[in-house]
């Protein structure tokens, strides 16, 4: 378990790039001072993705950019299909699930990026 802090500041963020030696001190790869940098943050992690067209996926976090293009490993895909009853106007809902072992997800389509639970 790691502690994350989030500093609100409009300057890029410098102290996150890592020193002379390509080495990042533990305690600036922690602050967040952008969005993208608590996706970074859960790089090699489990996290949660809402995609647009009622699919969800839960996968492990491979890569990703600034557009939220990302690779996940070992997805489980879980897509609502809501259809209507016409004779009795009553919503059937349809969770539809399936496991994949790697998926390129397009950024276009991201709704929500949810990082793993920290404490």
């Amino acid at each position: 378990a790691c502690a994350v802090r989030w500093e609100n500041s409009r300057k890029r963020p410098e102290s996150l790039l890592p020193d002379e030696r390509g080495i990042m001190s533990e305690t600036d790869a922690r602050i967040v001072k952008q969005p993208l940098d608590l996706v970074r943050l859960s790089l090699d992690e489990r996290i949660y993705v809402k995609l647009r067209g009622d699919r969800e996926l839960r996968g492990r976090l491979h890569a990703f950019d600034q557009h939220m293009n990302m690779v996940l490993g070992d997805v489980e895909e879980a897509h609502t299909l809501v259809e209507v009853n016409e004779t009795t106007a009553e919503e059937i809902v349809q969770v539809k699930k399936r496991s994949m072992e790697m998926v390129y997800v397009r950024g276009d389509t991201v709704i929500l990026v949810s990082p793993p639970l920290r404490t």
